[in-house]
This record gives C-alpha cells, sequence and structure tokens, in this order.
C-alpha cells in the first residue's frame, strides 16, 4: 500500500505542476499588459518601463517561469495589482469564510444524505424510495445559480424569513466587532459567547449553505442507496438473515459498515467540486468568501490573483482526490 500511495503522490504532484504550467503560460498569452495594471492607466512610459522591470515581464519567458516557480516553492503567490498586497495574505483572510461554508454543507450532506440512501434501499422500489431518488437526480442536477436565486425569491422575497446575503448584518457590528479566533466566525461566536451575533451570523448563512449543499446530499444519497443495494445482496447477509438476525442489526451493524468506504470516497472528491461551485454561490449572496475575492479579480484581469486561487483549487482537488485514493487503498476488499 505504501508503493501505491507513494505512486499516487507523486502523480499529483505532476497534475499540480500542470496546472501551474498551463494558468502561467495562459496569463502571459491573453492581450494584456500586466505592466498598465501595475502602474495605472495614465502612467508615463517611463513608469510602465519601470513596472515592466519590477515585474520581470523584461526576462525571456522561460526565465519568468523558473522565477514563477521558485516563488511557489517559497508560498508566493505574487502581488495583487490592484491593492499591491501579497495573495497569499489576501487569501488567508478570505479562505476561512469559504471554508466554513463548505464544512457546514458537509456537515448537512453526511447527517440528511446518509440516512436518505439508508431509507431508500431499505425501501427498494417503494414510494420513499422513488422520492429519494428523484430528490437526488435533482439536487445534482439543478444549475446553482439557479437554486440559489430560487431560495432567495422565496425565503428573503417572499416570507422574509432570512436575509438575501452577506455574512452579517449590518447592525451587527455596530457596538461590537467581530470575534478573531479561528476565522471561522459561528465558532468564534460561541468561543466568545457572543450569542446575539451568532443567532445574525447563522440566520445569513442558511440560504448559501443549502444551496451549496444540495449537490453532495444528492451525490451521497444516491452513493449510499446504490453501494447498500449492492451489499445487501451479498451472501453473507443471506446467512445472517436465515442464522435470524433481524433487519436493523443486519442493515446498520454489517451492510452499512460494508458500504461506508464506496460512500467515502465519492464524498472526499465530491468536496473539490462543491468547493470550486461555491465561488459562484458567494458572488450571488454577497459572502466574504474566496468567490467575492475572484469575481473583482477576473472582472479587472488580475492574473496574480486568478492564478492564486485557480492554484489553491487545484491543490484543495488534488488533496481530496489523493485522500478518496487512501480511503480505496484501506479497503482489503481492493486489490492494488
Amino acid at each position: 500500500m505504501t508503493k501505491y500511495i507513494i505512486k499516487r503522490l507523486l502523480s499529483s504532484i505532476l497534475v499540480l505542476l500542470g496546472v501551474v504550467t498551463l494558468t502561467f503560460f495562459v496569463s502571459r498569452v491573453l492581450p494584456s499588459n500586466p505592466a498598465t495594471k501595475w502602474a495605472g492607466t495614465r502612467a508615463t512610459p517611463e513608469q510602465l518601463a519601470a513596472a515592466a522591470e519590477e515585474l520581470g515581464l523584461n526576462d525571456p519567458l522561460p526565465i519568468q517561469y523558473v522565477n514563477y516557480l521558485k516563488d511557489l516553492l517559497h508560498g508566493d503567490l505574487g502581488t495583487n495589482y490592484n491593492t499591491k498586497q501579497a495573495v497569499t495574505a489576501e487569501l488567508a483572510q478570505y479562505v476561512p469564510a469559504t471554508v466554513e461554508l463548505v464544512l457546514l454543507a458537509f456537515i448537512l450532506a453526511i447527517v440528511i444524505g446518509i440516512p436518505l440512501g439508508i431509507y431508500s434501499a431499505k425501501k427498494k422500489d417503494k414510494l420513499l424510495d422513488h422520492g429519494v431518488r428523484f430528490f437526488s437526480i435533482g439536487a445534482v442536477s439543478l444549475p446553482t445559480f439557479w437554486v440559489a436565486l430560487f431560495l432567495q425569491l422565496i425565503f428573503y422575497k417572499t416570507l422574509m424569513l432570512l436575509p438575501i446575503g452577506g455574512e452579517l448584518s449590518a447592525t451587527a457590528t455596530i457596538f461590537d466587532s467581530k470575534p478573531q479566533v479561528t476565522g471561522l466566525l459561528l465558532l468564534d461566536c460561541l468561543l466568545t459567547g457572543k450569542m446575539g451575533m451568532f443567532m445574525d451570523a447563522l440566520q445569513h448563512i442558511i440560504l448559501p449553505c443549502v444551496t451549496v449543499s444540495l449537490y453532495p446530499i444528492g451525490l451521497v444519497a444516491r452513493m449510499t442507496r446504490s453501494a447498500l443495494l449492492e451489499i445487501l445482496g451479498e451472501d453473507y447477509i443471506t446467512a445472517g438473515r436465515s442464522y435470524g438476525l433481524s433487519e436493523f442489526k443486519i442493515l446498520w451493524s454489517y451492510a452499512l459498515k460494508n458500504s461506508l468506504g464506496a460512500t467515502a470516497t465519492d464524498v472526499a472528491l465530491s468536496m473539490g467540486y462543491t468547493l470550486t461551485n461555491t465561488f459562484l454561490v458567494e458572488s450571488i449572496f454577497s459572502w466574504p468568501g474566496i468567490g467575492s475575492y475572484i469575481s473583482s479579480a477576473v472582472t479587472t484581469l488580475n492574473f496574480p490573483a486568478i492564478m492564486g486561487v485557480t492554484i489553491f483549487g487545484a491543490c484543495c482537488y488534488i488533496f481530496l482526490n489523493l485522500v478518496a485514493d487512501i480511503i480505496i487503498a484501506l479497503d482489503p476488499r481492493v486489490r492494488l
């Protein structure tokens, strides 16, 4: 298994190198002058020349690429053209909000998706099973932006139950400041005892969290159902029934335990998709995460910020893919 993990780790490094190479050369061939972005549209020719020299644009392209790789190895993703701040430092400010949203979405996916899949498999071809299958197909098929706008229309415009977007109400920070402990606002509010701010933040995160969680809920429900139905048809399940074991014990003690490996693999892989999908949701709900950061970067062709977010997303997806491979390797039924 060690050789398998090392092999997968090396292949992951090659994939990441490919992503870095592609993003670098795409940023160089697009019709945009980074020196103008850096110095401003009203810069003089002398200022543009100085900006090009500062950014290393006068070096041959292979030299620029090598220098970029060296910077990446030192954790330097470049400098934001607009703010003149390090992209790494800026991402550190936006990542916690995105992580909080994704974590809550996957807690919902596990808490809701697995029981749905279990009861769907238990009631195969019954009304409940058809209902769960219909829901799961819709959850993974509906466009995320449509779901977000629909939820805003229903719960904000029509029912006026939940806020339309943002992380906190404008009045929440008038007399008190946001707690800064872990970067996760809900957890920080609990740790510092700011329950009023916690309830306000909880109301704001419900709609984006539900939007993000729909896809993994549907996927987890489908995968759990499929894996359980396969396990329930095995000979040892039939033997257990012949020995008089209850359906509850067979389902929860034997079938579910042996089906969770495949489900965990799919969950790990779907997290990467959900992370990138979150960027669009954050833009719709004005959530102060990476989605807001990348949307402003794209509109201004801020290449260091775009490349930084792309590499961050690729690292997350590759890491989760590696976790899925390790989960597969830990299954004794799989021959590597």
